[in-house]
Order: structure tokens, then C-alpha cells, then sequence
């Protein structure tokens, strides 16, 4: 049985966001919050082949720094509110976000590269089938 019709009717964003294995859809890829396990506990699947690199921290930071920018200004704006304010309700609010969505981001990117097969790019491609 191949390895993508096990999965085939899942979104790599489904297995991402669940911490699935992208090949048999039940094994995990994490090994810790953000630690990649070196490779899926039921099927074998080697995650060697994932790089995310800054990926998923460039995505959390993108999606959350509008919402959070928008209400440390209203914050202020409406209350005048003194920076220790902003220490404890704005200050956790982005860090909290950013760390829920982390995890997320990163499995969908791992799930994304073994669903489309992405590879690291090469000037010449010519002499490979």
C-alpha cells in the first residue's frame, strides 16, 4: 500500500495541526512542544527530511502582531494605561499567542513538505529524472 493513500483524504494542515504523522496519519511528529521526533513510532517515517526552519515563528508572529498591535493601541489610546498594564495584559497575550500557534504551524510545514515533496531547491535540475 503506498504511504500517500493512507492519508489521502487529509490536509496536511489537518495532520499538522493534530501532530500526525503525514505518511500513516496515526504516529506523532513531535517528541517534545517543538522537537521534531527523529522519526514516527508506527510506520517508520524518517523526519530527517523536515527543515521548517523560521517557517512557523514567521507565521505565528505575522498572524498575531496585528490583533495584539491593535489592542495595546486601543489599551493606551482608551486608558492612558502606564507600561505595567501593558506588561501584564499585552505582553502575555503575544507571547501566549505566539506559543499556541507554534506547534501548529510547525506540524503543517513538516506535513506540507512530505505531502508535496518539496525539496531544497537546485540551480541545475537537468541531469536528475
Amino acid at each position: 500500500m503506498d504511504g500517500h493513500s493512507a492519508v489521502a483524504d487529509k490536509s496536511p494542515m489537518e495532520l499538522g495541526i493534530r501532530g500526525r504523522c503525514p505518511r500513516c496519519g496515526k504516529g506523532h511528529i513531535f517528541a517534545g512542544y517543538l522537537r521534531l521526533a527523529p522519526r514516527c513510532e508506527l510506520c517508520g517515517l524518517d523526519y530527517s527530511f523536515a527543515d521548517p526552519a523560521d517557517g512557523p515563528a514567521f507565521f505565528a508572529m505575522s498572524i498575531v502582531a496585528f490583533p495584539i498591535t491593535a489592542f495595546a493601541a486601543w489599551l493606551e489610546i482608551a486608558f492612558q494605561a502606564p507600561v505595567w498594564v501593558h506588561l501584564v495584559t499585552s505582553l502575555p497575550l503575544l507571547v501566549g499567542s505566539c506559543m499556541a500557534l507554534l506547534r501548529p504551524l510547525k506540524g503543517w510545514l513538516v506535513c506540507a513538505q512530505y505531502l508535496r515533496r518539496a525539496r531544497e531547491a537546485r540551480l541545475d535540475d537537468r541531469n536528475e529524472p
